[in-house]
């Protein structure tokens, strides 16, 4: 995978759209702030989508889109409560069962809210779907694109200003390996010659 190129991709469509990205990354935190996180799973997974169309359909971003997939609303409530259980049951038990919990869905759930957004996957399907896309196509490197969201994510939280610009990158990062990703599923599934009529022995 070509790192560089998804970088330098996500840098520059970021500084294109800075404003817009900048405005719907600060409505994200402030409605998920006054929703006590609530709607921030869904309004993320709007803010996701509107990335996806910028990148693959060149459509600008609009505000409105952070609460286009309100229809996940409760999928993805259930999903976090789920995580937000199993993590604290971890850091109760030991420090270290909490981290591997935190890794483990990180790792294997990355692709997840692109996969309900885009594909309008059930969220089951999606984190089958994640999982298949992280182990089954370069183990090595999904490991290098977590390690780079998750770092681009968390220098920018150091400091409220710098998640409004960290974040944008970070997401249009993403949703360019998930298209390459995906594109590339698509084009084998597409060249894949159809299966031969069964021969059911009938010779006429």
């Amino acid at each position: 995978m070509d790192f560089k190129m998804h970088l330098e991709t996500a840098w520059n469509m970021t500084l294109k759209h800075i404003v817009i990205l900048v405005l719907m990354t600060l409505v994200t935190l402030v409605v998920s702030f006054l929703t006590l996180g609530f709607l921030a799973p869904v309004v993320m997974a709007g803010y996701v989508q509107s990335v996806i169309l910028l990148m693959r359909d060149g459509r600008e971003p609009k505000m409105e889109d952070l609460f286009s997939q309100m229809r996940l609303f409760l999928p993805l409530l259930g999903f976090s409560i789920a995580v937000f259980i199993a993590t604290m049951v971890g850091f109760m038990l030991f420090v270290l069962p909490g981290l591997a919990i935190l890794l483990a869905i990180t790792f294997g759930c990355l692709y997840m809210i692109p996969l309900m957004t885009d594909r309008r996957m059930t969220i089951v399907d999606a984190i089958k779907t994640s999982w298949k896309m992280a182990w089954d196509e370069g183990v090595a490197d999904h490991i290098v694109v977590v390690i780079l969201f998750v770092g681009l994510v968390a220098v920018g939280s150091s400091v409220f200003v710098g998640t409004l610009f960290t974040q944008p990158f970070a997401t249009v990062f993403l949703v360019s390996v998930f298209l390459e990703k995906t594109s590339a599923a698509d084009s084998v599934v597409s060249s894949t010659p159809p299966s031969p009529p069964a021969d059911n022995g009938d010779k006429g």
